[in-house]
């Protein structure tokens, strides 16, 4: 939100062009950082969206192996590509929609579909599909069906399972690279997937997109290797600009300490509100992230997150913007924290919350 180091970089590049359709500097700097923050990343290569970073990686993945088919969760959002829109969250989600309008039956004929947290579905696929599916795709961190965390284990399954059966683990680090930890969910967890999308934070807030991954899986990608992808403006100056200046501030020491330690004040505060006025209220933080469903039931897939009351969140919505504090107006979004929000901010918010909890019981 217009951090002043950020301001300053898009200004200074502005003043150099705003695209040149070819590979600048500015390209290569940010490329080095990603790759020095994200464990698994060897090679980037930067887009416009975080939609165009999953369609790449997945047509790379395709390319790599072999194969067609590949694995989502229901309630995981990976963008608007036809093939990603069976079963999505986020706004399809809100709007009550299974599947989009105008998307053909033959477009996510490939898309199998497991629950989230069920490495035993998932391996059921495979035993179904052994020589057929090229990746799964997942958020480490289920952000967009509200904030789904990962059960212990379950992503280090999926790395076996893809391991024993020859296909490629894409994480969807959109939402989460940069956010839980410099070197996003892998980091945090020690799980090496085989390909990262990235998207939001590394450009800053202007629009950028990423994907990358080892070497010999990156080398597929033109030119020198037959999986063509390219946009004139990807990698644009101004984007790269302001992803070099975000990075830069967020490598700098403690600032994810920090964020736990905010993140955690705000989740005491919450915890607190609903064990005073909540009723059925399940609350799910990690870092800096952090949900609400409206339910009392515990919250481990789309399934469970959709029994949610959402007529009661609307409620709480509107309470806590009438209080000041501007929430995502749908039950299956996400809720973050920034650096620039200070301790009396959280704390008061936390209160914030107990009022609207209670005006949304009535």
């Amino acid at each position: 939100h217009a951090h002043p180091a950020v301001v300053q970089a898009v200004v200074q590049a502005s003043m150099r062009g705003f695209s040149f359709g070819a590979p600048t500097q500015a390209e290569s700097e940010l490329a080095k950082l990603v790759i020095e923050s994200v464990p698994s990343i060897e090679m980037v290569r930067f887009v416009n969206s975080g939609t165009e970073a999953t369609m790449s990686a997945l047509r790379l993945a395709r390319a790599y192996t072999g194969r067609n088919k590949i694995i989502k969760f229901s309630g995981c959002y990976h963008g608007h590509a036809d093939m990603l829109l069976v079963q999505a969250g986020s706004g399809v989600a809100t709007m009550s929609l299974p599947d989009s309008p105008g998307v053909p039956p033959d477009a996510a004929k490939d898309t199998l579909i497991a629950p989230y947290n069920d490495s035993d579905a998932v391996e059921q696929l495979f035993r179904a599909y052994p020589q057929q599916i090229a990746a799964i795709i997942v958020e480490p961190v289920a952000a967009n069906m509200g904030l789904v965390l990962p059960l212990p284990g379950f992503l280090e399954q999926l790395r076996a399972l893809a391991d024993e059966y020859g296909a490629l683990l894409i994480f969807d680090e959109v939402i989460t690279g940069f956010r839980v930890a410099l070197g996003g969910m892998q980091q945090r967890l020690g799980i090496m997937p085989d390909l990262t999308c990235l998207g939001k934070i590394v450009g800053g807030g202007l629009p950028v997109g990423a994907y990358g991954g080892r070497h010999e899986i990156m080398e597929w990608v033109a030119p020198l290797g037959p999986v063509y992808q390219a946009g004139t403006l990807s990698g644009n100056p101004l984007a790269m600009a302001a992803g070099i200046a975000t990075l830069t501030e967020l490598r700098k020491p403690g600032r994810y300490e920090e964020l736990e330690r905010k993140g955690h004040l705000l989740g005491a505060g919450i915890t607190r509100a609903i064990h005073e006025e909540g009723g059925a209220v399940q609350f799910a933080r990690i870092g800096s992230m952090f949900g609400l469903f409206f339910t009392a039931q515990h919250v481990i897939d789309y399934a469970s997150a959709k029994t949610s009351n959402t007529a009661r969140y609307a409620r709480f919505f509107w309470n806590m913007l009438a209080l000041g504090v501007y929430l995502p107006p749908s039950q299956f979004e996400t809720c973050f924290i920034s650096l620039a929000l200070d301790d009396g901010m959280l704390e008061e918010t936390g209160k914030n919350i107990a009022v609207a909890l209670r005006e949304s019981l009535e």
